[in-house]
């Protein structure tokens, strides 16, 4: 351990100064404490403190630190011989996470003063490569006219700075990098990075860990997130109030990246200052008063702003004066205009009161033992706002400032809230119903208590609320000059220094990892990688190995001073071991961090040593304020044998996958109540307990979001212990992975005796299944989706019942289709991608047979599209359809009986009318052959024209030089219309104008180079086709399924044609968008392990949903859950 290892220890009292406190986030501020005020800030961009849980692979070189103290020693002081670190020459990184992210860490003008202010002699810099970026604020021309190189290669910097994190494949080995890694708390979604750095045998220094020895931030954007923040959020309030019928000078305010600086979006704001002060404000929104939280940098950039208003700041003690109108004139009162607005500015002390009536708020106490006091800032702050400007950091142990439960009531009471500026843009944070980040060209969403919905739109009931994470590259010119007048004074040293010890103690501390190795004061991060809670579905313990568990909460230093380490310490060295359930680390020096650990052992004495070594070192420093200080608090949570720890969890269901069809599934699942099974309900519970498993932990963890008695697993589905431990502990898996996968793990499910339901069709694989499982007595519910699935549960309704009548089925046809809303259908081929685009451009290209009054017809693969005919539903007259047929329809009469009986037989796909005769003559033009084109092949990059025109034999006119007036334009568009008509592609020029508009929108007819990865045709127009034709934000796919079975009697009853019909929408509810596709899969595969759990499905292998037993029920269920099936018959 760091704290016991004589080598770590010898390294004092150089490294004293490194033990100092950390700080955290981008924005302004610091990471760690509850909410940031006087001193303190928030972490924007950030949501909230996650750490790593249960990685499989901790960062190479953790431990290493301790057990190699010589080798990190020399590193330290005299750097690596293999190094470029101290060459002075600097690499500046194209920013690549965010579209609009455009700050820079250094201004040309930073650069200048760097490279020709007398070079490396003064500065430390001699070459500044810059990555070329066509979005940067500053263009590339501007950097080398200041002295900077430009390139794409930076393998000769030894420095390599950036803002964001950069890709991992531009991580260059042996080189130190500086930008904001928000590694520090050992973030998961940011461990791949830092485990890359590891491995490449990179320094990594943190913009956010730079802090003095006061443990100040010494480098932030703060004060921009709050300035661009509030500009943007009274953008926002002018067309709310216009929405509820005010108007108001705040309408004409641009959002801040609509200015062409700083100053210009203020004298904006200062213009619609002047007009609230000449003109006033309407009486029905008064007054109108701007809460801000917290006094730290960001507060004080949005106070910036809304001090260029006339206003008035208040203390929070006179809001209710303010609201009720006591301070004002009665002359002012009964005039119909207010000519300025009210600010007050909160802290913590204003937010909670002491649940002990006779104690005083202390900020200290409140810290460190938040559960002694209650949320009052509901009751007393948010009753009297028009507006919340949140910009302080939170933490989940400390109470929320809002939650949705007390917004809701506030409505109810008549709040005059009307919006909130959430700067923190934490996500189910401080503001419970801020449950999603916004963009910077859709900042605001609505929420509605009273519904509790979400929507994207300003009118309506509710409350506005602007969430961005991005804020302060709005101002990207101001942001990235005041970023670099600081970073330029610490880039001299980071450049030229070889030894880690060389460097001032700012950058020391501010330094995770050197030359591969994290640096002492970072050991703790493999640590909390290793101990994290991951909840694993095999056991509700986190312990499994221990039979007795405490709950242990830490306060005090416990990482800047290394407690954490010896705290740990004493638990392994007696025999126990530890889980890190939760970790928040202080944001200074000052501040202290807390953690919780759950500590198990084998025996109860074991356990009570533990908890008396851990209460002596705390009782150690009781008391003296010159000694690192630390407490404790024991909970008795989990005193029991774990082996039982999940006997009374309740039915349990496995699902495997977390895509959009995934959370629909868990959520029928864990909802629905009263599950029976064998007869009898002998569990505790009466809800099923639904765990979503998938490759990346983050994703199943997204599937499960606010779904209650779900857990999230990690789990690879190739490693088969991992699959057999999972599925040992549920009674039903349901597999909605790739069809793959599905036999390896139906082999699992039959070796451990579980069922198993998936909604992909049976192939061979699965087939050859069906012995092993019957004689397992494991039922393996496969085609339990919509198109297969409801589609056959449908069919063999109608067929049963007409068979029960004595009836003879004449004709079945079904016709299936997932489609754009008409809304969403806006385009020449009115269709979008949910989907590979090339998985569903081979899917047309897959012969079809069929049976059709008694004739067996073929359909060339090739000529596909070229069969489609129209339809018309006459329960659905609005749509305009064509259908073309479906792969083999003749099996389906096989499957469902009918085959003898039936002389038609048919199964086809739904697109739009006009969709099949645009594709059919794309194929013929040659955009979906899929062998590797000569053109593309080519180190020189053709353009999409250039390309076009090679398969249309086309004359290339397409020069600048010959465009005037877009008679450039209209040549080539007539060339390629005589081109389609020439080639026989096109037989009237209505279809061939009617290509060459679909040819536009895809953008085939741009003078873009086509990308390298594009090496055919058929991945040119499946890129195009993924980036033109997918689904909106905004925008509703939709489900349309029809059978027809016409029935003949023997016995001189009129035939009948009975019908049913499917037809479901995409929904949005509380701000999340749920296709109609994946509730038409997801639902129907939760409904068949329901069926499974319930013991409702007795017939055992390999099977379809075609008999009663599934259909029957399965059917009734679907349509309880609100998707309906239509259905009649006609004579």
């Amino acid at each position: 351990m760091v704290a016991d290892d004589e080598g770590a220890r010898s390294l004092a009292p150089a490294h004293q100064d490194w033990m100092a406190g950390q700080r955290g986030g981008e924005a302004a501020g610091q990471l760690g404490a509850p909410i940031a005020e006087e001193e303190h800030d928030l972490r924007v961009g950030e949501q909230g403190a996650c750490l790593g849980d249960g990685e499989e692979e901790l960062i190479a070189g953790g431990q290493g630190v301790v057990d190699d103290c010589g080798a990190l020693i020399a590193l330290i002081l005299y750097g690596s011989n293999d190094s470029l670190l101290g060459n002075g020459v600097v690499g500046i990184l194209a920013e690549t996470v965010n579209m609009w992210e455009r700050r820079a860490p250094l201004t040309p003008s930073h650069c200048a003063r760097l490279v020709l202010g007398g070079g490396r002699s003064t500065s430390g810099v001699n070459r500044i490569i810059v990555q070329p970026s066509t979005k940067r604020i500053h263009h590339d021309a501007q950097y080398e006219d200041a002295g900077c190189e430009i390139s794409e290669d930076l393998s000769e910097c030894g420095l390599i700075i950036g803002i964001k994190q950069p890709k991992l494949e531009m991580i260059l080995p042996d080189r130190a990098y500086a930008f904001f890694s928000h590694t520090h708390k050992a973030q998961k979604e940011n461990m791949p990075l830092l485990d890359k750095i590891i491995k490449e045998r990179v320094s990594l220094f943190d913009y956010e860990l730079i802090v003095d020895d006061d443990g100040k931030r010494l480098i932030a954007f703060g004060k921009f997130a709050g300035r661009a923040g509030l500009v943007d959020f009274l953008h926002g309030l002018g067309r709310r109030y216009l929405s509820l019928g005010y108007s108001t000078p705040f309408l004409s305010l641009g959002q801040s990246h609509m200015y062409p600086s700083l100053a210009a979006a203020k004298a904006a704001v200062i213009a619609v200052g002047e007009e609230i002060a000449t003109f006033g404000l309407p009486s029905g929104i008064l007054p109108i008063v701007f809460v801000f939280t917290g006094s730290g940098n960001v507060s004080q950039g949005a106070q910036e702003i809304f001090k260029l208003l006339p206003h008035t700041f208040v203390d929070a003690e006179k809001l209710p004066e303010i609201s009720a109108g006591k301070s004002l004139s009665p002359h002012y009162q009964s005039t119909r205009r207010a000519f300025q607005l009210y600010g007050c500015v909160i802290t913590s002390r204003d937010m909670v009161s002491p649940k002990d009536p006779s104690k005083c708020f202390d900020k200290d106490d409140y810290y460190a033992h938040p559960e002694h006091y209650n949320p009052v800032f509901h009751e007393r702050i948010a009753p009297y706002a028009s507006a919340i400007v949140n910009c302080m950091y939170w933490e989940r142990r400390f109470p929320r400032l809002l939650s949705t439960e007390q917004l809701q009531q506030l409505v109810k009471n008549g709040c005059p809230l009307v919006g909130i500026c959430d700067i923190t843009c934490d996500i189910g944070g401080s503001i419970e119903f801020v449950n999603k980040s916004m963009s910077i060209e859709r900042p605001f969403f609505r929420y509605d208590p009273s519904t509790n919905l979400y929507h994207d739109d300003m009118e309506g009931d509710g409350v506005i609320c602007l969430a961005v994470d991005i804020l302060p590259t709005e101002f990207s010119r101001e942001a990235s000059q005041h970023f670099g007048d600081i970073l330029s004074r610490f880039v001299t040293s980071l450049a030229s220094t070889k030894g880690l010890l060389e460097l001032p103690s700012h950058l020391r501390r501010a330094c995770i990892a050197y030359s591969g190795k994290l640096t002492p004061l970072y050991e703790y991060i493999p640590r909390m990688r290793k101990t994290m809670i991951e909840m694993s579905p095999a056991t509700a313990n986190s312990l499994p190995d221990k039979k007795y568990t405490h709950l242990v909460s830490l306060s005090g230093h416990l990482f800047d001073k290394f407690l954490i380490n010896e705290a740990l310490d004493i638990i392994e060295t007696a025999g126990g071991s530890f889980h890190l359930v939760k970790c928040d680390v202080g944001q200074s020096i000052d501040d202290m961090s807390y953690s919780e650990l759950e500590v198990g052992a084998d025996e109860t004495a074991t356990l009570d040593k533990i908890i008396d070594s851990l209460t002596s070192i705390a009782n150690a420093h009781r008391g003296d304020p010159n000694a690192t200080e630390i407490s404790l608090k024991i909970g008795r949570v989990s005193e029991r044998r774990i082996d039982d720890s999940m006997d009374k969890v309740g039915p349990k269901v496995l699902i495997l996958g977390a895509g959009r069809v995934c959370r629909p599934a868990a959520e029928f699942l864990a909802s629905y109540r009263n599950i029976d099974i064998n007869g009898c309900n002998d569990y505790n519970t009466d809800q099923v307990h639904v765990i979503v498993a998938s490759l990346y932990q983050k994703d199943a963890e997204e599937t499960i979001d606010g779904i209650k008695n779900a857990t999230a697993a990690q789990l690879d589905v190739s490693d088969i212990g991992s699959l057999s431990n999972l599925v040992s502990q549920v009674e039903v898996v349901v597999s909605l992975l790739p069809a793959s996968f599905h036999a390896a793990i139906a082999r699992v499910c039959i070796e451990l005796k579980k069922h198993l339901v998936t909604a992909s069709y049976v192939d061979d694989s699965m087939s050859k299944l069906e012995q092993a499982a019957e004689g397992a007595g494991v039922t393996i519910l496969c085609e339990m989706g919509l198109d297969p699935g409801i589609d056959h549960m449908l069919s063999m309704k109608m067929i049963d019942e007409a068979h029960a009548q004595k009836g003879k089925i004449k004709a079945f046809t079904s016709f299936c289709g997932g489609l754009p809303s008409p809304a969403a259908a806006n385009n020449p081929l009115a269709y979008k991608f949910s989907w590979s685009p090339a998985g569903a451009i081979r899917a047309g290209r897959n012969p079809a047979v069929y049976k059709f009054l008694g004739e067996i017809i073929h359909v060339d693969g090739s000529k596909l599209y070229e069969s489609a005919k129209r339809i018309r539903l006459p329960e659905l007259p609005a749509f305009a359809l064509e259908h073309l047929p479906n792969r083999n329809s003749l099996m389906y009469g096989d499957l469902y009986g009918i085959s003898k009986e039936a002389s038609t037989v048919y199964r086809s796909t739904l697109r739009y009318e006009g969709f099949s005769e645009i594709m059919a003559i794309l194929a013929k033009i040659g955009l979906f052959d899929a062998r590797n084109h000569p053109l593309l092949e080519e180190t020189n990059r053709p353009t999409y024209r250039t390309f076009l025109s090679e398969l249309l034999n086309v004359n290339d006119i397409s020069t600048p030089n010959t465009k005037v007036n877009g008679e450039e334009s209209r040549g080539h568009d007539d060339e390629v219309i005589s081109r389609l008509m020439m080639l026989g592609h096109c037989k009237e020029k209505e279809l061939a104008v009617k290509i060459l508009k679909t040819i536009k929108f895809l953008g085939l007819h741009e003078e873009t180079e086509i990308p390298k990865d594009c090496t055919s045709a058929l991945s040119v127009i499946s890129q195009r086709m993924e980036q033109r034709m997918a689904y909106g934000h905004d925008e509703q796919d939709m489900v349309l399924l029809h059978h027809e079975v016409e029935v003949e009697y023997p016995d001189g009853r009129p035939a009948e044609k009975h019908q049913a019909t499917l037809l479901e929408f995409g929904k949005s509810e509380n701000g999340r968008s749920t296709t109609a596709m994946a509730l038409t899969v997801g639902v129907p595969a939760a409904i068949g392990a329901l069926l499974l759990l319930q013991n409702k499905v007795q017939r055992k292998g390999v099977i379809r949903p075609l008999e009663p037993e599934i259909y029957i029920p399965a059917l009734e269920i679907l349509e309880a859950s609100g998707i309906k099936l239509m259905e009649r018959v006609e004579t």
